[in-house]
């Protein structure tokens, strides 16, 4: 008796065990996107800051997409490498990119994200000759890099940030500030392939264990 209910005991743990990771793959697969708006962005001359950045939209952590004035979004560059602020320029991996919620509109009063560029960040500029107060010409610079971190409840995450600029003041190029327009960020859980296949795993490991144990 003892031993054919250590062996149901097995069983049922090895298929629960495959149905969680299952389960847990199909929800931790849903990717989360946000928008942010307004802003400045500064420089010390070595690293890109931006502070006070309103987040306009949160997707994917419930089922609708939720919108408006939803916390603010703050980040930090690692140090140039390369390049210059004004020309266009590589910042190093590390800095910070965090997010936080106001409590608002379905949103809770929590830090929605904290992560760090993972790679380097790419600082690009161009100039459009007709833009600008009396079409004097006027730059704009926009930013990219992967970013790494977590959600509020401690689930890993990763993906991509955009930024961009508005033109920067008198068709001057950048220097220590600009207006932000706004920015756009897609994360999603890493390698969520190979979550998919962990769970496959599991399940095969399942079935030709419960058929041993029969």
């Amino acid at each position: 008796m003892a031993v054919e209910r250590g062996v149901t005991v097995m069983k049922s743990l090895i298929l629960r065990l495959a149905l969680f990771s299952v389960s847990s793959t199909v929800l931790w697969a849903n990717p989360i996107s946000f928008q942010n708006s307004g802003g400045k962005l500064t420089s010390n001359g070595s690293t890109l800051s931006v502070n006070g950045s309103t987040v306009t939209t949160w997707a994917g952590t419930s089922g609708n997409a939720l919108s408006g004035g939803l916390g603010v979004l703050s980040l930090k560059t690692g140090s140039i490498v390369s390049g210059s602020l004004a020309m266009g320029a590589m910042f190093a991996s590390g800095g910070a990119l965090s997010i936080f919620g106001n409590g608002t509109n379905g949103i809770p009063k929590a830090t929605l994200f904290s992560g760090t560029f993972a790679g380097p960040v790419s600082w690009k500029a161009s100039f459009h000759p007709t833009a600008g107060p009396n079409h004097q010409g006027a730059w704009y610079y926009s930013l990219n890099g992967k970013i790494n971190g977590s959600l509020s409840n401690g689930q890993r995450i990763s993906g991509a940030f955009h930024l961009s600029t508005l033109d920067v003041p008198k068709g001057a190029q950048f220097s220590s500030a600009a207006n932000l327009e706004g920015g756009l960020g897609n994360l999603a859980v890493p390698e969520p392939g190979s979550l998919g296949l962990l769970a496959s795993g599991l399940v095969g490991l399942a079935v030709v264990l419960r058929k041993r144990l029969v």
